[in-house]
């Protein structure tokens, strides 16, 4: 196993991990960016199966996040505010009347202190930032570790790292859009999922949740045994079309089973299996990729070019005490880890 270092600007690093099966992982210092992950199909050949710029300069904009860290909170705040203990506190409206993603200057900006190590089964890089009391609106000083690591059975992990000042809002995760095709040209409408879980929270017109938590059964958004993606994709469920026809929603997770989420890509034959310690995952499949966009392969970006497993606590919590708390008291450490493990289809 190695760790490789490139330098891209002046104060942007690229590092790669590659493990002893071929596979590899690179990403940026500037916001955590994962640009590339190298994964075998059924026939050994090794292609990337995540979205990422052509052009590196792009990713000081990202508007799609591409394989960003996204934090203080990921997702949506409703108005943009939240009150705790009896303090109002206002956030950046970044995304019409809502907070999305920490704000216009969240984690996804940040140029975080890098250090690689290897250890006896894995190699990876420590990701360090302090984010300060008052940023984005936010109360407490926040000091975040976001380790990246690989080992030799295909299993890239994220490990989440926080301890706070002050009682405050902390979800982070990883906004990484998948294609296990290997070709950002094909759609991932032929990826079979699976998400352990009946409910999901449904969502108004601005993307917002309602504080309804809809039965899956019966629906497209039912994943308990594999689904295509392209059943949500294509559907005529109200809240498909609200989310800009596909999936834009929050599943809370059964809890006892792993891995809660499992993928697979008939064609190329790779599958993903995705355990965490986090209580749901937002399934996103893209819906709002633009051709403007210019992904690897001088390749122009489409809606369903790729889907995101943001696995996090709930922002709506924040508004509906009956979801799992996001608040973090003040010297409590926050600790939560989700793995990506590659494999193939067996015959």
């Amino acid at each position: 196993m190695q760790i490789t270092t490139n330098e891209r600007f002046t104060n942007w690093k690229e590092y790669t991990l590659a493990n002893n099966q071929g596979m590899q992982v690179s990403f940026l210092n500037y916001g955590g960016i994962i640009t590339e992950m190298l994964v075998p199909d059924s026939d050994r050949k090794f292609e990337n199966v995540v979205l990422g710029f052509e052009d590196y300069q792009d990713y000081a904009v990202n508007p799609a996040y591409f394989g960003a860290i996204i934090g203080r909170v990921a997702g949506r705040v409703k108005e943009g505010s939240f009150t705790l203990e009896g303090e109002h506190y206002e956030l950046e409206k970044n995304d019409g009347n809502h907070h999305l993603h920490g704000g216009s200057n969240g984690l996804h900006q940040v140029v975080w202190d890098a250090i690689p190590f290897e250890e006896e089964t894995s190699i990876g890089v420590k990701l360090t930032h302090t984010v300060k009391d008052g940023e984005g609106g936010y109360p407490g000083e926040v000091h975040i570790t976001v380790t990246y690591r690989l080992n030799n059975d295909n299993q890239f992990s994220i490990t989440y790292d926080a301890i706070a000042n002050q009682d405050t809002p902390i979800s982070l995760t990883n906004h990484s859009y998948f294609n296990l095709t290997g070709n950002p040209k094909n759609t991932i409408a032929n990826h079979s999922v699976q998400i352990d879980s009946k409910k999901f929270l449904g969502l108004d017109e601005e993307l917002i949740p309602t504080g309804d938590f809809p039965d899956v059964a019966g629906t497209a958004f039912d994943f308990k045994l594999p689904r295509l993606l392209q059943d949500g994709m294509e559907g005529s469920h109200l809240q498909n079309i609200l989310a800009g026809n596909g999936y834009d929603h929050y599943f809370l997770f059964n809890v006892k089973k792993q891995p809660p989420i499992y993928v697979q890509e008939t064609a190329s034959g790779r599958t993903l299996s995705i355990t965490t310690n986090q209580p749901g995952v937002v399934l996103y499949t893209g819906n709002g990729l633009s051709s403007q966009m210019k992904l690897r392969g001088n390749v122009a970006a489409a809606p369903h070019s790729g889907v995101c497993f943001e696995t996090q606590g709930p922002p709506a919590s924040l508004h509906d005490t009956g979801l799992p708390s996001i608040i973090v008291p003040k010297y409590v450490p926050y600790q939560k880890q989700t793995t990506f493990t590659f494999g193939t289809i067996k015959s």
